[in-house]
C-alpha cells in the first residue's frame, strides 16, 4: 500500500482544520472537519466553472475536469498550466485556440456531493467510445477492497469526504479523495493525461454511489472497469450497459453485484478465505 504513485494525505493541516463544539453529553470536544475551497478553472482565456474542492491538486482536477466535460481533446496539446494560489485560479493552457460559450450554455446539474455538473453534449461524446474487454479476476476485487478499505486516508481523519482510485489489476496506484466523488475522478483523469497512462488495463473504485456521472466520466477516460462499495442508479446501469463498462457495486465481504460487462469476469477467488460482512437489515435499508 505504501508503494501508491499518490496516496491520500490525512495529517496534510492544509487539508482539515480543528473546530471545537459540544457532544451529545454536553461535553466540550475539538474534531478535524475538511475544508472547502473555491477553485476557479480558465481554458486559454476563458473561464469555465468555479469548483469546491479541498484544495490539493488543483492542476490534476482542472486537467481532469475539462478533459472529462470534453474540453480538452486526447490528442491535444498542454503547453501549459498555471495555478494561482492567492486567487485560486488555474489557467490551462493549450496550442489548439478554444471556444465553448455555447457549451458552457447547456449544463445538466448531477446529483453529485458538491453538485457536479454534465454537459449536455457529452452523452453525443458516448457514441464513439469503445472499452477494451479487459479481463477482471474477481481474486482482484476482493484485494482491492481490503486494501482501500483499510488504507489510512482523510475519511477516515474527518469524514464527509469521498475517494477515487486508480488500479491496475490488484495493485492500487493512485488514490485521490475531495469532497465531490466527481472532483477525485476528474483529479484522477487530469493525473493520466498528464503522465500519459494507459487506461485499457486499469480499474476505477470509488467510495461513491455509482451514478451516470460517474459511468460517463469512468467511459470517457477509457477505462473498462468501475467498482464501489455503495449502489447504483438505473441510469446509470444503462449508460453503462450502453458502453461496455463493467460495472461492479455493493462490494462487502464476500459479497458484490455485477450489473453491466459480467462476461468478462474471471472467477478465481476462494471465496471461503474472505471475510464477509455482516447484511444490514431490510429496515436499515441497503447501500
Amino acid at each position: 500500500m505504501t508503494d501508491l504513485l499518490i496516496m491520500p494525505a490525512p495529517s496534510d493541516p492544509r487539508l482539515t482544520r480543528a473546530v471545537s463544539g459540544i457532544d451529545h453529553n454536553g461535553e466540550a470536544q475539538e474534531i478535524r472537519v475538511v475544508e472547502e475551497r473555491p477553485l476557479t478553472i480558465y481554458l486559454n482565456s476563458q473561464e469555465i466553472v468555479t469548483a469546491m474542492t479541498i484544495g490539493d491538486y488543483p492542476e490534476y482536477l482542472s486537467v481532469g475536469y475539462l478533459r472529462n466535460q470534453g474540453m480538452l481533446l486526447p490528442d491535444d496539446v498542454i503547453t501549459r498550466v498555471d495555478f494561482d494560489e492567492e486567487v485560486e485560479t488555474v489557467v490551462v493552457r493549450t496550442e489548439r485556440k478554444t471556444d465553448y460559450e455555447e457549451k458552457l450554455k447547456k449544463k445538466t446539474r448531477t446529483s453529485g456531493c458538491a453538485v457536479g455538473t454534465v454537459f449536455g453534449d457529452m452523452m453525443e461524446g458516448l457514441e464513439d467510445v469503445k472499452l477494451p474487454a479487459t479481463p477482471l479476476k474477481t481474486s482482484w476485487l476482493y484485494s482491492l477492497a481490503h486494501q482501500i478499505n483499510t488504507m489510512p486516508s482523510l475519511y477516515l481523519e474527518a469524514g464527509a469526504i469521498h475517494g477515487s482510485v486508480l488500479c491496475r489489476e490488484d495493485v492500487p496506484l493512485v488514490y485521490m479523495e475531495d469532497v465531490g466523488r466527481h472532483n477525485a475522478v476528474d483529479k484522477i483523469a487530469g493525473w493520466m493525461m498528464l503522465e500519459g497512462e494507459d487506461a485499457g488495463d486499469k480499474i476505477m473504485y470509488t467510495t461513491g454511489r455509482l451514478t451516470s456521472e460517474m459511468v460517463i466520466k469512468t467511459a470517457m477516460m477509457g477505462i473498462p472497469t468501475l467498482a464501489s462499495r455503495s449502489g447504483f442508479t438505473a441510469w446509470g446501469v444503462e449508460i453503462a450497459r450502453q458502453v461496455g463498462l463493467t460495472l461492479i457495486g455493493r462490494m462487502r465481504g464476500k459479497r458484490f453485484i455485477c450489473l453491466s460487462g459480467e462476461e468478462r469476469l474471471e472467477w478465481d477467488a476462494d471465496v471461503s478465505a474472505v471475510q464477509d460482512e455482516p447484511k444490514k437489515s431490510a429496515r436499515k435499508g441497503k447501500v
